[in-house]
């Protein structure tokens, strides 16, 4: 069984919904064995202690820089001998210090189909924002590798949702979370621990 740690920074619904899964039996070879956060009392500690998963906190602003607070998470991920792990809602971007210690074995999720509306400083609501703003008629999520570009990692799977006339960036978010998020995260996941994810030529294609 590969361990997956999952790092979160908020309310923790992907890690649920990692969990949900994990609990229905979706998640083939492997098993979530430990959630670290990024902040103390994020919300998200409260599901993973509910489900028995262990929790470390690691706060951010206990360390000075970037490099610094990169290396604390490195040495806890080599630590709990981490096999994958998930960005879940973790509003940090991590120094490549991580991303070159676990080349295509951290996953993230983004709330939109990749090459639109990524790259640094697009997160959160300002995705379903600028998305709107665009007028795109469809949106959605994309489950992606980790790599030293922020959102220029391998994409593991994406789905998409239509976009009503009326759509608000909080409604999007809620439809793109729930219709696409929730479901592909953990099928990634499985994915990964099933050894059914091959990379050719910087891609990543599923078995």
């Amino acid at each position: 069984m590969k361990n997956i740690v999952v790092l979160v920074s908020g309310g923790g619904t992907n890690l649920q919904a990692l969990i949900d899964a994990q609990e229905r039996g979706e998640i083939k070879g492997g098993r979530i064995s430990c959630v670290i956060s990024s902040k103390e009392g994020a919300y998200a500690l409260e599901r993973a202690a509910k489900a028995g998963i262990p929790s470390v906190v690691l706060p951010r602003k206990e360390y000075a820089d970037k490099k610094a607070y990169s290396q604390a998470i490195l040495e806890e991920l080599n630590r709990q001998k981490a096999d994958l792990v998930v960005l879940a809602g973790f509003m940090i971007i991590l120094d490549e210090v991580v991303t070159k210690a676990y080349p295509y074995r951290i996953i993230n999720v983004h709330p939109a189909l990749i090459p639109s509306f990524c790259g640094e400083g697009f997160y959160g609501l300002k995705v379903h924002e600028k998305a709107l703003e665009y007028g795109v008629k469809v949106s959605g999520a994309t489950i992606h590798f980790v790599n030293e570009e922020a959102d220029a990692g391998a994409i593991i799977l994406q789905g998409a949702v239509d976009i009503a006339n009326d759509e608000t960036p909080e409604s999007l978010q809620k439809k793109i979370m729930e219709n696409v998020e929730w479901k592909l995260l953990p099928k990634a996941v499985s994915l990964f621990c099933e050894d059914r994810i091959t990379i050719r030529d910087g891609k990543a294609y599923v078995d």
